[in-house]
């Protein structure tokens, strides 16, 4: 069982990874040339653009809502693990003149999703067997 502050903490996590997650579907869904322009560079331009962003949004509910939180944070960790290689490889830190804003996004995203994880892990059913 989670102490008060852990609770807090974990709700400031998941507030902060969905804010971003989603907040960033807006230029996804709408085909932003930003957008369009770095999943080009990934060679992943509309599939990728266009499924990423869904299952961001399906993250980023499912952050919100505390049953799910585990499975929102272990969704998040794999997609943005995904974009962080992608700058570490491709896109570099400094994207398009950006001063590291995306990357920075996506290191406080895998943070605050790892954060989340590790305090909800006990919402996790297969994993309650090797916790008790």
């Amino acid at each position: 069982m989670k102490t008060k502050s852990q609770n807090i903490i974990s709700w400031v996590s998941r507030i902060i990874a969905a804010a971003i997650l989603l907040q960033t579907l807006f230029f996804k869904f709408t085909a932003a040339p930003e957008s369009v322009e770095l999943f080009t560079t990934l060679g992943m331009e509309p599939i990728g653009r266009i499924g990423t962003g869904i299952v961001e949004l399906i993250a980023g509910i499912l952050l919100l809502v505390p049953r799910t939180a585990w499975i929102g944070a272990t969704l998040s960790l794999g997609v943005i693990t995904g974009a962080i290689f992608s700058h570490l490889t491709i896109l570099g830190i400094n994207y398009n003149g950006d001063g590291g804003a995306l990357f920075t996004m996506g290191i406080i995203v895998f943070v605050t999703s790892a954060v989340a994880l590790w305090l909800e892990k006990e919402k996790i059913p297969f994993l309650n067997k090797f916790l008790a």
